[in-house]
């Protein structure tokens, strides 16, 4: 886990009218590599309390007091987290509490979890969703064909139990990939702990190492040879290219197990990404959504990257993962017991 996370001591409507008074600035002109190109080196955080999507009749651009409702709320949240607890007190609700994976007894401490502490800004404007496109900031419905998909695959996965073999458990459970999208594509925080990254680069590729269960994406650049269809890597075939400033990584052949909201990308999808930095301490992420296929419309959005100059420790998982063989004996343990699974 992270040592240090980004955070900045300057409220925000200060920041907020020193964007709107000060006057016209050079434009600014990021450090470059050896070779010429931009550089994104570096550790990198995108945590943040803004949701990825918009409650409905919401603005995009939240007001001073929002903010302030939410930041200053999120500052007591973490100082009632971090306050000794009692050891003699009952465990912690079950089940339906939405911070327990699976019973009572799996329920993280909240001292642990690591959202962030500030809404995310771009362009100055504090926003109310990372979603920015479309309008109404809201994920547009799945197509028919994708709802059919979702329908088909709930029956096919009757056929075995959650805990019949390896393969059915989750991705993550598998230390194989994290869960949501944290090292993407899209990159999005996971509103839980470990949103930070490291990114290299040389002439030739882009490396964005993901805290989050070790994950690393290799992104190519140069002229694009694309995979063939049949090959579908897990953070699927990434190709990249210089824009001025900013880097364009287009994405497609994502594994169909790798599906992002519960649906894989389909054979037309891809997703177009931007990193584009704007200071010396933050990149402004974009990302778009195009799959036709899966979705009635195009859909993205923008957040920060805030640089931060401490260690990105490595995060074990299951450390041989045990804890998976642990799983299914109990489950076959059960089954002799005449439980079930």
């Amino acid at each position: 886990m992270l040592l240090k996370q980004f955070t900045s001591t300057v409220p925000l409507a200060a920041v907020l009218l020193a964007v709107t008074a000060a006057p016209a600035m050079p434009q600014w002109e990021p450090s470059r590599t050896a070779w010429g190109d931009p550089d994104l080196q570096g550790n990198w955080s995108n945590a943040t309390l803004t949701p990825l999507t918009r409650s409905r009749d919401t603005g995009l651009v939240l007001t001073t007091e929002e903010v302030a409702e939410i930041e200053s709320g999120q500052a007591e949240f973490v100082r009632e987290a971090a306050a000794p607890s009692d050891p003699n007190r009952p465990l912690p609700p079950g089940g339906s509490n939405p911070v327990c994976i699976d019973a009572a007894t799996t329920c993280y401490n909240d001292v642990y979890r690591d959202p962030g502490e500030r809404v995310a800004v771009v362009n100055g404007e504090p926003r109310s969703s990372l979603i920015t496109i479309p309008e109404d900031g809201r994920v547009p419905a799945f197509t028919p064909a994708a709802r059919d998909w979702l329908t088909e695959a709930t029956q096919s996965s009757r056929h075995f139990g959650a805990y019949d073999n390896p393969e059915n458990r989750p991705l993550a459970e598998r230390c194989i990939v994290s869960f949501g999208s944290s090292a993407g594509p899209p990159m999005l925080p996971n509103y839980w702990y470990n949103n930070n990254y490291t990114i290299v680069q040389n002439r030739d590729h882009v490396v964005i190492l993901a805290e989050m269960v070790h994950d690393v994406r290799i992104i190519r650049l140069g002229e694009q040879s694309p995979l063939p269809d049949h090959l579908k890597p897990y953070f699927g075939d990434s190709w990249g290219y210089w824009e001025g400033n900013t880097l364009v990584v287009e994405t497609t052949n994502i594994h169909p197990d790798h599906s992002f909201r519960g649906v894989p990308q389909s054979i037309e999808g891809r997703i177009i990404e931007r990193f584009t930095p704007v200071s010396e301490d933050e990149i402004l992420y974009e990302f778009t959504i195009d799959d036709p296929v899966n979705y009635t419309a195009i859909w993205g959005g923008q957040l920060p990257f805030n640089r931060f100059d401490d260690q990105v420790l490595e995060y074990s998982c299951h450390e041989g993962n045990y804890a998976l063989e642990g799983v299914l004996r109990g489950a076959r343990f059960q089954e002799m017991e005449g439980g079930g699974n």
